[in-house]
């Protein structure tokens, strides 16, 4: 009996023994490249996609590297979608409306002007259906895209002159991305994309009147406020901003479903931890770049307002041309419609309330 016992003891142990082993062998190694959008001292937006590197390594003890290079350095930031899907590079991170000049539906993977705040967002991308609905589109990329990065609500951008109403825009050269651009064009903007590392030059020339890019933490860092006095809110045409790590389709199809889910895991971290910075850095910078002599201002009720009616009239016009798009957009605003309903009943009416009253302590406290 003992001789039993000991018998298949050891046989179990022999297997934990040879188990260990086997599965370490079976892990392949694999070294990829990604290719950032963003300029390296941006450490939050560009750190989102080093995140993912860094827990895709130590997830898989170090079998399964992943080498961010800064916008640059391998290809342009805005090239980078033509990188992944050529297979010049195996994965990048980005914002996907950098690229709607390939098609408009590419917006839905990064944000619409008043669309999505981040957890509505979120919650369309990861049960939403939206994920599902994106896949067959970047399918005909050669590029899988998975959430990896929430900038949050941004501010409204950089503006030589002072805006007081709609006619203050026309002829207004803006560094803008995305379909925004084209919701601008439509108030008389004047529409430039221009790579995060060289708008400040474009703004301190004149090249551009105003600029936007993502809010004040990073902002400040690229020295905008030394540049265009008016700082303005809210960034209507991003009311979130969804980063995306790009994969090429055949690089992801050879990857262990192990390492698929590793690199799940990864985006999802670098999604709540990049959320949770800016959350973190963006107030305090803020408050340094008003102590510096930033002239804080609130979009114009009547820009507001244009700007909305110019949105939905954008979509319904790229939605009778481009059936893809369409099809996204029905869901889309079907899903948005029914989280607005929602949000109005329980989170707007909860911010409403304490930043109401925060506000009444804080001038009680002057």
């Amino acid at each position: 009996m003992i001789r039993r016992q000991l018998l298949t003891g050891g046989a179990v142990m022999g297997a934990s023994a040879l188990a260990a082993p086997a599965i370490a062998q079976t892990a392949p190694e694999i070294r990829w490249r990604l290719a950032s959008s963003f300029p390296r001292s941006l450490d939050t937006i560009w750190g989102a996609g080093e995140r993912v590197a860094q827990r895709v390594a130590a997830l898989t003890d170090g079998k399964f590297q992943i080498r961010a290079f800064p916008a640059g350095e391998l290809v342009p930031g805005l090239q980078v979608a033509d990188a992944v899907q050529n297979g010049t590079v195996e994965c990048a991170h980005t914002a996907s409306y950098y690229f709607v000049g390939k098609d408009p539906t590419f917006a839905f993977d990064a944000t619409l002007p008043f669309g999505l705040n981040t957890r509505q967002m979120n919650a369309w991308m990861q049960e939403g259906g939206g994920r599902e609905a994106l896949r067959q589109f970047f399918a005909g990329y050669n590029i899988v895209s998975i959430p990896a990065g929430n900038t949050g609500a941004q501010m409204g951008g950089w503006f030589r002159r002072e805006i007081k109403s709609v006619q203050d825009l026309s002829g207004l050269k803006m560094r803008i991305a995305g379909l925004a651009g084209n919701v601008m064009q439509k108030l008389g903007v004047v529409p430039q994309q221009i790579a995060g590392g060289d708008i400040y030059p474009a703004l301190e020339k004149g090249t551009v009147d105003a600029a936007e890019w993502i809010g004040p933490y990073d902002d400040e860092k690229l020295g905008f406020n030394r540049v265009a006095p008016y700082y303005y809110f809210p960034g209507w045409w991003e009311g979130c901003l969804n980063l995306s790590l790009y994969v090429n389709q055949a690089k992801y199809d050879e990857l262990p479903k192990l390492y698929k889910e590793v690199l799940e895991s990864a985006c999802h971290d670098a999604t709540l931890t990049s959320i949770a910075k800016y959350d973190v850095q963006n107030p305090a910078a803020l408050k340094r770049l008003i102590a510096a002599g930033t002239q804080l201002r609130a979009f114009p009720r009547d820009v507001m307002g244009a700007a909305y009616k110019a949105s939905f009239e954008l979509y319904d016009e790229i939605a009778a041309q481009n059936a893809t798009f369409k099809k996204i957009y029905e869901g889309w605003r079907e899903f948005r419609d029914t989280e607005y309903g929602w949000f109005r009943v329980t989170e707007h009416t909860f911010d409403q309330f304490v930043y109401a009253m925060y506000g009444q302590e804080a001038q009680q406290r002057r």
